[in-house]
C-alpha cells in the first residue's frame, strides 16, 4: 500500500500540541465520552471502542490524568446521551473525494455548517455513500523515525507478527495498517514503540492531484475549516499532496 498521506498524521498529531492542542483533547475526549455510552462501560478491557479513541489520545499525547478524568466523568453521567455520530461525504474542488465524520447534539446545525463549509471553498456535499466505496477502514499506526533510528526490517518483521495488514516505509516514517478488528490486538503487540499517530482511518483506494494551484489552495482552507468546526471529528479525503 502507498500513497498515503503520511505528513497528515503527523502534522495533525504535532498540530495538537500547539495552539489547537486544547481543541484536539476536547475532541478526543467528546468521543471517549460517546464510547463509554455506546459500548456500556469505563473499562478499555471490556469496551473495544473506548481502547481504540484511548490508543489515539495517548498517540496525540493526550496526559493520562485527562484521560482518567474523561472516563470518571463518562462513567458517572449521561454526558454522552445527547451526542451522535453523523458521516457526511462529499467533493472538495477538482472532485477530490471527502469523508467527514461528526459528532454532534444538533444534526440539523451539524449538516448546515458541513454543507456550508464545502460550498464555501469550491465543493459540494454529497449523498450518503456517494464516496465512501473508495475508502478502506484500516488502523493506521505511524511511527516518527527521524529521531528514533530504528531498523525498518526489525519493525516491519515486528509489525507482521504482531498481527498487521501491511507495512510502508517512506524516508523517517514508517506505517503500519492493520484489519479494523485487528487494531487494538497489533497496539498491544507493538507496545514498545512509540507512535505518533495510532487511530482507525478511511485510506483511500486512489488518490487524485490537484495541478491548478488556486484548486490546492481551496483545499487546503476546506480541510482547515473542516477540521476547525467543533462538531467534526475526522477529515479523510484522497488528494494527493506533494
Amino acid at each position: 500500500m502507498s500513497g498515503h498521506s503520511k505528513w497528515h498524521n503527523i502534522q495533525k498529531t504535532k498540530g495538537a500540541q500547539d495552539a489547537k492542542r486544547a481543541a484536539a483533547f476536547t475532541k478526543i475526549a467528546k468521543e471517549m465520552i460517546v464510547a463509554v455510552k455506546e459500548g456500556g462501560s469505563a473499562d478499555p478491557n471490556y469496551n473495544s471502542r473506548l481502547a481504540t479513541v484511548i490508543t489515539k489520545a495517548k498517540a496525540a499525547n493526550m496526559p493520562n490524568d485527562n484521560i482518567k478524568r474523561v472516563l470518571d466523568k463518562a462513567a458517572n453521567s449521561g454526558s454522552g446521551d445527547a451526542y451522535e455520530s453523523i458521516t457526511y461525504e462529499g467533493y472538495g474542488p477538482g472532485g477530490v473525494a471527502v469523508i467527514v465524520e461528526t459528532m454532534t447534539d444538533s444534526r440539523n446545525r451539524t449538516a448546515a455548517n458541513v454543507r456550508h463549509h464545502f460550498d464555501k471553498f469550491g465543493g459540494n456535499m454529497g449523498a450518503s455513500g456517494c464516496v465512501a466505496w473508495s475508502f478502506d477502514k484500516k488502523g493506521v499506526l505511524v511511527i516518527d523515525n527521524s529521531e528514533e533510528e530504528l531498523d525498518e526490517e526489525e519493525v516491519m518483521m515486528d509489525a507482521m507478527e504482531a498481527g498487521a495488514d501491511d507495512f510502508e516505509a517512506d524516508g523517517d516514517v514508517f506505517t503500519i495498517y492493520t484489519l479494523p478488528d485487528d487494531f487494538n490486538e497489533v497496539v498491544e503487540n507493538l507496545s514498545k514503540y512509540t507512535f505518533v499517530s495510532a487511530q482507525l482511518e478511511m485510506v483511500p483506494q486512489n488518490y487524485q492531484k490537484l495541478e491548478n494551484e488556486d484548486q490546492a489552495k481551496l483545499m487546503e482552507r476546506l480541510i482547515d475549516a473542516m477540521e476547525d468546526d467543533d462538531d467534526v471529528q475526522n477529515v479523510w479525503h484522497n488528494w494527493e499532496q506533494d
